[in-house]
């Protein structure tokens, strides 16, 4: 099992990545960050990107969907926004949001990695 910070850093290996965080979506508060810049304020992209998994958690309760959110994908003009909710008892209420440059990352690879990055977690 691997601690936040080493799969944090993990997260960061992944090709085109730009930032990740790992993120409560109850208060919004990122538990930690690495990468990012001046261009990507992590923070800032943890607070707003809860409100879009609440979105979307209310959305399918509303549909009565009781399936899992695997990952929401956001692609903007030159980079991809990756959020992906943990789905371990230990992760419950957390997810990963990683920020990927679109002229370098490799999609399905990206995703890939995040899922076995999330099941190695133990937060």
């Amino acid at each position: 099992m691997a601690d936040m910070e080493t799969a944090l850093k993990e997260v960061m290996e992944i090709d085109g990545c730009i930032g990740v965080a790992l993120v409560d979506h109850t208060s919004g508060m990122a538990l930690g960050t690495l990468g990012g810049g001046k261009d990507l304020d992590l923070t800032v992209a943890a607070a707003g990107n809860t409100d879009v998994v609440r979105a979307k958690l209310r959305a399918m309760e509303m549909l009565n969907l009781s399936e899992k959110i695997e990952d929401i994908l956001i692609t903007l003009d030159t980079q991809y926004h990756m959020i992906r909710p943990l789905t371990s008892r230990s992760g419950k209420g957390l997810f990963l949001y990683v920020a990927l440059r679109r002229d370098r990352a490799n999609l399905a690879m990206s995703r890939h990695q995040l899922r076995r990055i999330e099941n190695d977690l133990d937060v």
